[in-house]
């Protein structure tokens, strides 16, 4: 466990002095910089408890495109000849080395070796292996890093969802995003410093509001949920007959109500409830204005292709994330679900591939055009990788695979990272994780330390301990950085 004194402690009070005096110590706490908005001085945006970066960060801001349900390293990214020789015959017993199994395929009297239906080359410079069902991620490869040894604990899809998003297997931590919305503050004061967008109508496992939730941190560090509809927040919009003359009133008045209680009481929630109240005001002007694709050149949509034109597609996600990006949020997280294939591979991954793969090149492309990529993080991946076996019966044209948490592929780009490099290995049967193994903690520590952040000094203490992202586990991967 840390046993360094925590640099960063949220509203832990000094030696000697009640929260009620911290909080006015401090101006009233984060609730007066809040109330200070609602009386009309614009104040500091950048409102996380650091004070400052422990070092010069690479990175400013992250787009996370989250590829919900275990993609197929196989079909995609981790090239292995051996498994195409060999398909139909058995897992040897000395690959898998007695790892458990899901009890989806656990009680298969057969475990057959299955290789990938699709053609790999290399590409770039950097010769990376990638299948013939990612064109557009295949040009440009030379600006990507590669993390072929991948790998976790987790075995099902919930535990590992949320450990990839918060670094505990168990729910009721905070993300990711909660955690740099924590630390470090917004730099825009009319939008959150943590939106989400899901890909609309897709099947496939659940994705629930705690995977973007602030845990037990104060609640304005959640993922705001942006939706492809009219109302692209919910309830943010006045009711009918309340202009904004009239809501600025009420606020007004309702922040010195809360001023009034929060003097009393010093209680961190009511801080919340302020920032949420006024950041709700702002976001009624802010967010028509963010979310008017319609407004973007007819090249971009050209770039991103025609999916673009719908909103809630993950192509329009992705465009939608470049322009909450451009105007300072700092964690974009994209949730696209789908890739779940205990069978039907070959169909479903082509499937998936059409949906993802020209959105996630152009991202890179657009971002790199702007002048953005350079301090802007795209990360590329899901929670677990899929098994070198076929779960169930080998069919020419369709078979499946089941978790595998030894080892799976994401990719980075931009903000820090080594542009076209490969990380680590799997042995020839892509079950196990040959050299430079690159656990989840090790994977938040260095996108931590690409924000600036030593990933041990961001923490908060809950129940009596201090708890980080990382837990108490997790390294920077040195070889990762530009």
């Amino acid at each position: 466990m840390n046993t360094r004194t925590p640099q960063c402690t949220g509203f832990d009070s000094p030696v000697g002095m009640s929260r009620r005096q911290t909080l006015q110590s401090f101006g009233g706490g984060l609730g007066g910089m809040a109330l200070a908005g609602l009386m009309g001085n614009k104040g500091s945006a950048a409102d996380g408890v650091l004070h400052g970066l422990h070092h010069a960060a690479k990175a400013k801001r992250v787009i996370y495109l989250f590829q919900s349900g275990g993609p197929s390293q196989i079909e995609l990214f981790d090239h292995k000849p051996r498994l195409v020789d060999e398909t139909g015959e058995e897992l040897p017993d000395s690959v898998r080395k007695g790892q458990r199994l899901t009890g989806m395929s656990g009680n298969q009297a057969s475990l057959p070796l299955v290789g990938s239906p699709f053609a790999f080359q290399q590409h770039g410079q950097s010769g990376a292996w990638l299948s013939e069902v990612l064109p557009n991620t295949a040009k440009v490869a030379d600006d990507i890093t590669f993390v072929k040894s991948m790998y976790t604990e987790a075995i099902n899809h919930g535990p590992g969802v949320t450990f990839m998003q918060t670094g505990s297997q168990f729910p009721g931590r905070p993300s990711m995003g909660s955690w740099l919305s924590y630390g470090l503050g917004s730099s825009n004061e009319n939008l959150p410093s943590f939106v989400v967008l899901v890909t609309k109508n897709k099947g496939g496992q659940p994705l629930v509001s705690r995977l973007w939730g602030s845990g037990f941190l104060p609640g304005k560090h959640a993922g705001v949920r942006f939706r492809a509809d009219k109302d692209a927040v919910l309830y943010l919009n006045s009711p009918d007959g309340i202009d904004p003359a009239s809501r600025r009133k009420m606020l007004d008045r309702l922040g010195e109500l809360h001023q009034h209680q929060l003097e009393k009481s010093g209680d961190v929630e009511l801080e919340t409830r302020i920032a949420q109240y006024e950041m709700a005001f702002r976001m009624q002007a802010s967010i028509p204005e963010v979310t008017a694709l319609e407004n973007e050149p007819e090249a971009t949509y050209q770039l991103y292709g025609e999916d673009a034109r719908t909103p809630g597609t993950f192509a329009a996600n992705c465009l939608m994330a470049r322009r909450l990006a451009e105007r300072g949020v700092q964690f974009i997280q994209l949730y696209h679900p789908g890739w779940d294939q205990h069978g039907g591979i070959p169909s479903g991954i082509k499937r998936q591939a059409k949906e993802t793969d020209q959105a996630s090149a152009a991202l890179i492309t657009d971002l790199k055009q702007r002048g953005m990529l350079d301090d802007t993080l795209v990360i590329w991946g899901g929670e677990f990788g899929r098994t070198n076996y076929c779960q169930g019966k080998i069919k020419a044209t369709s078979f499946g695979r089941d978790h595998h948490p030894r080892c799976f592929t994401m990719w980075m780009a931009g903000g820090g990272v080594k542009a076209g490099y490969s990380h680590g290995e799997t042995d020839e049967y892509g079950y196990n994780v040959q050299s430079d193994g690159v656990h989840i903690h090790d994977f938040h520590a260095t996108v931590l330390h690409l924000l600036g952040i030593d990933h041990e000094r961001l923490t908060h203490k809950y129940q009596g301990r201090y708890f980080r992202l990382t837990d108490v586990h997790g390294h920077v991967v040195k070889p990762l950085l530009a």
